[in-house]
């Protein structure tokens, strides 16, 4: 598997925050042994401490720890600059996944899971969160992105965008009124081939509040009834 380097040509940051050490102690190891450097925190304080001595490449975070909980340390840390995030849950407690994607988490893996697909997960979101080497600048209806520098901006105002509201918005900009199943674009945006259609309708919404005028009458990312959604640069129909 190939390691992802940081943006100095190292290799990545990981640090990760779990309360159970076996847990910790096995992910840790995985990481380790795919050429990450691997700092451990079993609480909110302390990976927050952790975070602002070194600062990580990517973040696994456990949702379920004691005092502080993973949401609100993942707030606490994109409060301080964005950094990916992976949130670890309980199976079934389809909730609490919807809230760590709300607060910015970029993706989340359940427990019971596999260490080499959670080291394939990380992977996954570091090679999104780099800068492209190359990549047409995208623009229209005052929203503008450059893949290169990871930047998105509204009418020259930037735009505080996880790592998959970046590749969505940059999605729709490229294939402008054209309609995507929820499925599509799971599967076109992150490469994934099965997982949790809500994820998509979480972001969705989330990008919708942060392009539109008015996210409760959304213009740019239309709902297509029966189909998904599409991006209408005009911004010339209604959705819900």
């Amino acid at each position: 598997m190939q390691q992802q380097p940081n943006v100095d040509g190292g290799p990545s940051r990981i640090l990760v925050v779990d309360d159970d050490p076996t847990v910790a102690e096995v992910v840790a190891g995985y990481l380790d042994r795919a050429g990450y450097v691997v700092d451990r925190a079993d609480d909110g304080p302390t990976a927050l401490a952790r975070a602002a001595a070194h600062r990580p490449d990517l973040v696994v975070l456990d949702l379920m720890l004691p005092g502080m909980d993973g949401l609100e340390v993942c707030r606490r840390m994109r409060g301080r600059g964005p950094v990916p995030v992976i949130m670890l849950t309980a199976r079934g407690d389809e909730d609490d996944r919807i809230l760590g994607l709300e607060v910015g988490a970029d993706d989340y893996v359940t427990k019971p899971f596999s260490p080499r697909e959670l080291v394939l997960r990380v992977e996954s979101v570091l090679r999104r969160s780099r800068p492209a080497t190359s990549g047409q600048r995208l623009g229209a209806a005052g929203l503008a992105v450059d893949p290169e520098a990871r930047r998105a901006t509204k009418n020259d105002a930037e735009l505080a965008l996880t790592l998959r509201e970046f590749d969505l918005l940059a999605f729709f900009l490229r294939h402008p009124g054209r309609a995507f199943a929820r499925e599509d674009l799971m599967r076109e945006v992150w490469g994934w081939d099965f997982g949790d259609l809500s994820t998509v309708t979480v972001h969705v919404r989330r990008l919708r509040g942060k392009i539109e005028d008015d996210p409760a009458r959304p213009r740019l990312i239309q709902t297509v009834w029966g189909v998904g959604y599409r991006f209408d640069p005009t911004g010339t129909q209604e959705a819900s």
